[in-house]
């Protein structure tokens, strides 16, 4: 039997029978399809999305409509981590500039390796009525459009010019996205006049299919390497990344780290693998970690790694393991990470993996007197995260006050959104995190823009949690900056669009605090960091008249404006009780700073200088350059080299 359709109507038809399954637990995979329509996508996806939704029939995938392609992605992959990588959306827009405009947002999902799939238009297939409308002409090629631009950033591409190729690049793209090990973005480009051409469609295409998400399991020489490594160790530390929480595998953590005594510290991406007053959680890790957590890892004589990808503000550009002798064990999905830092390498699902290794650890643990140290160490810095808390106010809160009133006064399951500024090291600090799914700061790409229509996507995906699993429901706060968000606030509109309420914490110091302090520490002083009317002396006049606050409530959002932290309180507590998208704007000192645990991260300063500050400032770098460390060292076997 054949079914005849369009190419976007098989398209739809195909993704509304997707599922996903994991430990039994079955659910539809797409929960809907973003979308801007223009003449490249409007009567092809345009229109089959239009007739699935007049057809009558009930049906998940839902349309939503977006003021931003960019932002279409950045809710889809927020959407996409809140779900754990269960489930995600897609997202059509017009060939051309809508298109390109979805290159930033394909990047930050596939760094974050999150899963989104991309059906941009694209010029005709036939060429016959070349050059159309936003094409970018190539002389040396016919073949090229500017879709080529998301290669590179989509972890599987393909371009639909015939009907028949459709089967095999949906059957394609599916294994891509719910594979924990490869997901990220895929993007299907789609010629405008393919879309609208029909064919014959086998009817099994649009059968229900379920995609099994597998739990890898160990290798069991790869386990036995890690555990005798492991036994081998006398101050091991646990560096718990983003995979933790995908595989919920905060229990088995929790397991792992009570019966052998590691203390854990975490990612950004791994931030809620323990509760922050668990006994064996130390905090942030890295350029913007704890003291606590950075003091157990410049003395650590093995990492172990889960579910991490160590980038450079974990490994503190690689100064902060500092140990002579220091080896890695990492437990990861992908091969690729797992390998990292010359580590000894076990590559299964981080529940499982953790599973295991608990399992061959029993009997061993770690010396008393280490873990009452990681205590202490942890204790100290509670206090210090209570001290920035308190803060006494001077003219203007600090960033730091703002953090602790919304964690205080947030529920425990309550969602904290941020991605650019200085805001995200603040967070990752400072933040008291109490459940699993609670903290959510983009910082892969560190995409400034994202905050807004992240938190959209983490409120959708709450909203659906709820419906799927009866917990209750979760407000989400986004913490966003003045400079991030007048790079994107247009999703606020979608928002009041759609009833989904989030609350956005609009802090407002007058620049890019952030860059600011950076520049100011590499010897450029704060350049081009202000926004101040231009003088005859450069970009150093007097502050801009902007209102953010007027500006979000253009936008259809209810606005409460705070001056000083007793007013912030207030705001948060109203902002919470009301069932609207609310924004709170406050006005902080961008001068006061978070605490700081001295860790380093590596940004060149230029060599040469006639400024002063720049001089000295390359000294410093110069000095802290000679503590990179390159990890190389052959993992070791049984406590001996491998290659001895």
């Amino acid at each position: 039997m054949t079914i005849r359709l369009t190419v976007a109507q098989a398209i739809i038809r195909f993704l509304e029978a997707q599922y996903v399954e994991r430990d039994g637990e079955e659910h539809a995979f797409f929960a809907g399809c973003w979308g801007i329509f223009g003449h490249g996508n409007v009567a092809g996806v345009g229109q089959a999305l239009l007739e699935r939704e007049q057809s009558g029939e009930s049906t998940h995938l839902r349309y939503f409509q977006g003021r931003n392609e960019q932002a279409m992605v950045h809710a889809s992959v927020a959407y996409a981590r809140q779900r754990d990588r269960l489930a995600a959306f897609a997202v059509t827009t017009s060939v051309g500039p809508g298109a390109t405009n979805m290159v930033t947002g394909a990047a930050l999902a596939t760094i974050n390796r999150l899963p989104v799939l991309l059906l941009p238009g694209d010029v005709f297939a036939t060429r016959a009525a070349n050059p159309v409308l936003q094409e970018m002409e190539n002389p040396a090629s016919m073949d090229l459009s500017v879709n080529d631009a998301l290669k590179p950033v989509s972890r599987y591409w393909d371009r639909i010019n015939r009907p028949e190729q459709l089967p095999p690049a949906l059957l394609a793209a599916m294994r891509v996205l719910t594979d924990p090990a490869e997901t990220g973005a895929v993007t299907l480009a789609l010629p405008q006049d393919v879309q609208a051409e029909a064919w014959d469609w086998p009817e099994e295409l649009f059968g229900r299919r379920v995609w099994h998400v597998a739990r890898s399991v160990p290798e069991p020489a790869a386990l036995a390497r890690a555990v005798a490594a492991i036994r081998a160790a006398h101050k091991p530390l646990i560096v718990a990344g983003g995979g933790v929480i995908y595989s919920g595998a905060n229990d088995a953590l929790r397991d792992f780290a009570v019966s052998t005594g590691i203390p854990v510290a975490e990612t950004q991406a791994g931030k809620g693998s323990l509760a922050y007053d668990h006994p064996q959680s130390v905090g942030a890790i890295g350029a913007t970690g704890t003291t606590a957590a950075n003091a157990l890892a410049a003395e650590a004589d093995l990492i172990i790694g889960i579910g991490t990808r160590y980038s450079d503000f974990t490994t503190a550009s690689r100064t902060a393991f500092a140990a002579e002798g220091v080896r890695f064990v990492n437990l990861n999905v992908g091969s690729f990470d797992a390998h990292k830092q010359s580590a000894t390498a076990l590559v299964a699902d981080a529940r499982v993996g953790l599973a295991a290794l608990t399992e061959g650890l029993i009997g061993w643990r770690v010396d008393d007197s280490y873990i009452r140290r990681a205590t202490a160490l942890a204790t100290d810095w509670d206090a210090i995260v209570q001290a920035a808390y308190d803060r006494d106010e001077r003219p203007l809160p600090a960033q730091t006050q703002i953090i602790g009133a919304v964690n205080e006064l947030s529920d425990p399951r309550d969602v904290v959104v941020c991605a650019a500024g200085s805001m995200p090291g603040d967070l990752h600090k400072l933040w008291r995190t109490r459940d699993r799914k609670g903290y959510h700061v983009e910082y892969g790409f560190s995409c400034m823009g994202y905050e807004i229509a992240g938190g959209l996507g983490v409120k959708m995906a709450t909203l659906d949690t709820t419906v799927l699993t009866g917990e209750g429901d979760r407000d989400v706060f986004v913490m966003v900056g003045d400079g991030s968000y007048l790079m994107m606030n247009t999703e606020l509109v979608t928002a009041v669009q759609e009833g989904v309420k989030i609350i956005v914490v609009l802090v407002q110091n007058h620049g890019f605090a952030s860059i600011g302090a950076l520049s100011e520490s590499l010897g450029s002083q704060r350049f081009g960091t202000k926004y101040r009317y231009r003088t005859e002396t450069g970009l150093d006049g007097d502050r801009l008249p902007v209102d953010l606050a007027a500006n979000a409530a253009s936008l259809g959002a209810d606005v409460l404006t705070a001056d000083g932290i007793d007013e912030f309180r207030d705001a948060v507590v109203k902002a919470k009780a009301s069932t609207r998208t609310t924004v709170i704007h406050v006005e902080t000192d961008p001068l006061i700073s978070a605490p700081d645990s001295l860790a380093w991260w590596d940004v060149p300063v230029s060599e040469v200088s006639q400024l002063a500050s720049t001089q000295e400032a390359r000294r410093t770098y110069e000095k802290q350059k000679r503590a990179q460390r390159q990890h190389v060292a052959p993992p070791k076997t049984n406590g001996k080299d491998s290659t001895s």
